[in-house]
């Protein structure tokens, strides 16, 4: 597997790159311990954003001003003791950029982690980690990865959604530490935040010490869906989580070693100037598609719920720039489907009803062909996406009749139960099939306070 940077980056001197961090970052903060206290300035990581937030959680366009930035960025300015001098391993895509600093300083270029460490003094990037996408970003759902060497530095890239879904020892050998930095989108069935928890362990076997350079959570602090049932975890939900999450990827290392049982040596680089409120549009941040069907904001707002549909013969759009928005099929009135759920008066959203034709999707369903369904519109961030999602399976199944079916093994991984699938087979409504999820958020949010960093 070879990288090549997104068309965004450009190469810029040593000098360049340091300065354009330096000139981002208005404050000094220090490195949040991993051990689940709350101790190193935990609580006061999102200081220095607007407090005043215009858009109250609705979609709207980012903030003016300063934007928020991430641990990598703060990484060079007030935290680089966690490498320099050290043989260091980073895992991260596409999506671990810094920048831009902004057109008032004369930088609007994005610039990739992997070059940032590369080009850092007494810093020895030795080895590269890409998680399924692949470095790049550019493979689709579910395909294995190889390993390769990065052609822009010549370091070794080792595929951890391949052979290995954790790194080896030999892949791990001669490191002093071991880095993660990539764009998570707030769902559990999305795959980076487990390769985050199995490279924890693996480094955690070896003593090698681990650190998240945190990004925001595009979806912000909503935390929706049912809590992953015992004995449904997989690859695509490993933890007693819920559906949408609400948390970072530092909160949730966090959380893998407080409350899971991963042991290692944990430090999180945090933000600087986010708001667990924020959506990512007012993060004054680009949009990197974290993989190929993650087009925007608004793909990852319906994604905790839309995704269920990959274990139905409904089509989530891939393969149209609407992916996660839109399910449909060939079978489907968009009409009357958008009517019945409209009907439903569940807040935050609307459904209209479209026709799509997916073209080379990944999933392999209907290439080709018109389809009709209908879009989730966001117009509150925080609009319950998974309980949508269900009164959409309850109303797509009743239009589908023997064109509906189940694929039981992955939609039960993706639901992290049985109970759901069961309880549309049975004829059970919205209230009934979701009445226990409140309770469980209630108990989650509870039990990860102390890991919360924002």
């Amino acid at each position: 597997m070879t990288s090549a940077p997104p068309p965004q980056l450009r190469n810029l001197s040593l000098g360049a790159i340091f300065a354009l961090a330096v000139i981002a970052l208005f404050a000094v903060v220090l490195v949040v311990p991993g051990d689940g206290s709350r101790t190193g300035g935990g609580g006061s990581a999102a200081a220095g954003a607007d407090e005043g937030s215009r858009c109250r959680g609705r979609l709207c366009p980012p903030l003016a001003g300063d934007r928020v930035h991430v641990g990598a960025e703060r990484l060079l300015v007030d935290s680089l003791h966690l490498v320099a001098g050290k043989r260091v391993g980073l895992i991260t895509n596409h999506t671990g950029i810094v920048g831009p600093a902004g057109p008032a300083a004369g930088e609007t270029e994005l610039i990739s982690t992997v070059d940032v460490l590369h080009g850092a003094p007494g810093v020895e990037l030795a080895a590269l980690f890409g998680p399924e996408h692949g470095l790049r970003g550019d493979a689709e759902a579910g395909v294995g990865v190889q390993d390769g060497v990065d052609v822009r530095t010549g370091i070794p890239v080792y595929s951890l959604y391949g052979a290995v879904r954790r790194p080896t020892p030999e892949s791990l050998s001669g490191l002093d530490v071991l880095l993660f930095d990539m764009q998570d989108v707030g769902a559990r069935y999305y795959t980076y935040v487990y390769t985050m928890a199995l490279a924890m362990e693996a480094a955690g076997e070896l003593g090698i010490p681990f650190v998240v350079l945190d990004r925001p959570n595009p979806v912000g602090a909503a935390m929706q869906g049912n809590i992953l049932s015992s004995g449904f975890e997989s690859f695509v939900g490993m933890y007693p989580v819920p559906m949408r999450h609400g948390m970072t990827a530092g909160e949730l290392a966090r959380a893998y070693v407080g409350e899971f049982g991963i042991e290692v040596e944990l430090s999180v680089v945090p933000l600087q100037g986010w708001r667990r409120e924020m959506t990512y549009s007012e993060t004054g941040l680009s949009w990197t598609a974290p993989s190929p069907n993650m087009p925007s904001e608004e793909s990852a707002l319906a994604y905790s719920g839309t995704c269920l549909f990959e274990g139905t013969p409904l089509s989530v759009g891939r393969g149209t720039e609407s992916a996660f928005q839109v399910i449909g099929a060939p079978w489907l009135d968009g009409r009357e489907l958008a009517e019945r759920l409209n009907a439903y008066g569940i807040a935050g959203v609307r459904f209209e009803a479209v026709r799509f034709t997916p073209r080379a999707p990944g999933d392999g369903k209907f290439d080709g062909t018109e389809l009709g369904g209908v879009r989730f519109v966001a117009i509150e961030a925080e609009f319950d996406a998974p309980r949508a999602a269900v009164a959409a399976l309850i109303e797509a199944r009743a239009l589908s009749g023997d064109d509906w079916s189940w694929r039981e093994g992955h939609f039960d991984r993706l639901a992290g139960t049985d109970s759901l699938r069961l309880g549309v087979e049975a004829g059970s409504d919205l209230d009934e099939i979701t009445e226990s999820w409140d309770g469980g958020i209630s108990e989650f949010r509870a039990r990860i306070q102390d890991y919360l960093l924002y």
